[in-house]
């Protein structure tokens, strides 16, 4: 796909997001928030899934967006083919003068690491990365990251409820901290209802406790995530939670294919956004509000409040969460719908661990 057809499509996918959002016009922003800041460019770096995704980097250029509509900023973006492109992109963007380069991804962590310390007085956000303070001398660097196993653990254990074989399905796409977090939190939360509910749900494809399960090796081969859903459904689970980027939309033409009865979890943002021909398979997903951090990071730059460091998103501060059950709203239990709100009031205070090592 040619990169002006892609940036053209993601740019309609993401007016659509706006638009759901409720989100203001674009004359209307800068004027709400105060002085528009048209002299400050914001860049994004992709990883290697393309800005189109339709999840991490998606989402995150959906925050670049917002902030331009917002503040009137500029913003660009330059999307990585391999990793080999990582180094060469940020040198670019460097170059070219950026109030904040924003790095998506984990993959993107080593050369997000070696531009800053490079470039002392540049500024970076990095999606879904955290640095130990000695990593970054020159604290030029603002990791955002999320705790996507809070949101997952709600969507295992909404999943385990709406199961009718007993069975759930799970994959991801590289063996990464990032990806295993949201495998982790469903298996916690399928334990959970186990407990909860004396039920005995399997969740095929990851075992949290001994840290091995199913992956495709890759973000991008649709391919690849059609044959291991083909696999689980076989081995008869009836809903599907990929954790592998657009992988998961051959996950998703796999689970349509096999009819009805079998169903869906997204990962990032809002499938029924972001990937439309396939909501009436989401039974929810599990969000991280990536494009919120990202705004928020160029807000505070362009404000001169740029704070390098860690922001963690939470259940509590709204950084994570699920998504609404669309076309399952009627479908899905009250009472089920009752033990969400109570069991996300408990991982907030902390009285609900979400740990899997707590639910052997």
């Amino acid at each position: 796909m040619k990169r002006g057809y892609r940036a053209f499509a993601v740019l309609a996918l993401l007016a659509l997001v706006a638009a759901g959002c409720g989100k203001k016009p674009a004359n209307q922003g800068a004027g709400a928030g105060g002085q528009a800041k048209s002299n400050f460019l914001a860049c994004q770096v992709t990883d290697t899934g393309g800005i189109d995704d339709r999840s991490f980097n998606a989402t995150a250029w959906k925050g670049m967006q917002d902030a331009q509509s917002s503040l009137g900023v500029n913003v660009k973006y330059l999307e990585s083919t391999t990793q080999n492109d990582f180094a060469p992109n940020l040198r670019t963007f460097v170059q070219q003068k950026c109030g904040l380069i924003v790095t998506v991804g984990f993959l993107l962590g080593d050369a997000t690491k070696a531009s800053a310390a490079a470039n002392p007085s540049q500024k970076y956000a990095i999606v879904d990365y955290a640095y130990k303070p000695s990593d970054i001398p020159n604290n030029n660097v603002l990791g955002l990251t999320f705790s996507t196993d809070q949101a997952a653990f709600l969507a295992g254990y909404v999943a385990a409820a709406m199961s009718k074989s007993g069975k759930l399905g799970t994959f991801g796409g590289i063996k990464l901290p990032t990806v295993t977090i949201f495998m982790d939190g469903f298996w916690a939360g399928v334990k959970y209802y186990n407990k909860q509910n004396n039920a005995k749900v399997q969740l095929l494809g990851w075992n949290a406790v001994k840290q091995n399960g199913l992956f495709t090796g890759d973000f991008t081969n649709q391919d690849n995530g059609k044959r291991v859903t083909e696999t689980l459904l076989g081995e008869g689970a009836d809903i599907i939670l990929p954790v592998a980027g657009p992988v998961g939309l051959g996950a998703a033409a796999a689970v349509k294919s096999a009819g009805s009865d079998k169903h869906m979890i997204w990962v990032d943002t809002d499938g029924c956004v972001s990937a439309a021909q396939y909501c009436s398979l989401f039974l929810t997903s599990i969000e991280k509000h990536m494009d919120v951090a990202v705004e928020t990071a160029i807000k505070d730059t362009a404000n001169n409040q740029f704070k390098g460091g860690v922001y963690s998103g939470t259940l509590q501060n709204n950084g994570v969460g699920i998504a609404p059950f669309h076309d399952f709203e009627s479908q899905v239990p009250q009472k089920v719908k009752d033990d969400l709100n109570t069991i996300k009031q408990g991982i907030i205070s902390g009285s609900i661990s979400v740990k899997p090592t707590d639910y052997k």
